[in-house]
């Protein structure tokens, strides 16, 4: 029996977010303007039969395969929209499911935090070397959701939303987690169309939290 934890399409990928996907990739890398798909599931074992459905039956790429102790994560991209769909639909289609019956997005911790000092500033950096550094004086946007992959569309649609810069989008985990720094109002924006974001997905077991 394989579950359905985390099902999101991105429809255009923002460049920051791109860019911070492509380092942690061991597949294809996603370009901005690329449509995704970020999918989990349990047990993580059964990313490679999944994968290797969408694979033969589309013409996406495969961008990321991590398979976690409990949970699998799969990404795909392509430049057309309808070939990331349609790998998702055939993924469905094998699960007997649909999109809405993935995992609602539960917000474990989204928070403000408003100038930021040196010290903390280059601690935060320390420890996210993939995206951006924060510089002190900046706002910071920290977001956390399970399950994990509820992230990466959070990550999009902020970007698309503010003038904010990508710190940390860590989508794999038991959490996935998000930082945005910026202007007060900038990261105040990001968070706003965040929390809508992740209210607009639909989920049988319900919405978010």
């Amino acid at each position: 029996m394989i579950e359905l934890r985390t099902y999101v399409f991105l429809d255009s990928l923002q460049p920051q977010l791109a860019s911070y996907m492509g380092t942690a990739s061991m597949g294809f890398l996603p370009v901005p303007g690329d449509s995704c798909l970020w999918m989990e599931v349990a047990p993580g074992m059964a990313v490679h039969r999944l994968s290797n459905i969408a694979l033969q039956g589309t013409n996406v790429r495969l961008t990321q395969q991590v398979v976690e102790r409990s949970y699998g994560s799969m990404v795909f991209n392509h430049r057309d929209q309808s070939d990331v769909l349609e790998a998702g639909n055939k993924i469905l289609q094998h699960l007997n499911t649909e999109e809405y019956d993935r995992h609602p997005c539960i917000i474990m911790w989204s928070e403000v935090i408003t100038s930021i000092t040196a010290d903390h500033a280059t601690l935060i950096n320390r420890d996210n070397r993939r995206g951006s550094m924060i510089m002190p004086g900046q706002s910071i946007f920290i977001l956390e959701t399970d399950p994990a992959g509820y992230i990466v569309y959070a990550a999009n649609e902020a970007e698309k939303a503010a003038n904010v810069t990508l710190i940390e989008a860590r989508a794999v985990g038991a959490y996935g987690r998000l930082l945005m720094a910026g202007s007060e109002a900038d990261v105040l924006e990001a968070q706003r169309a965040a929390k809508n974001a992740l209210e607009r997905l639909t989920c049988r077991r319900g919405q978010v939290v």
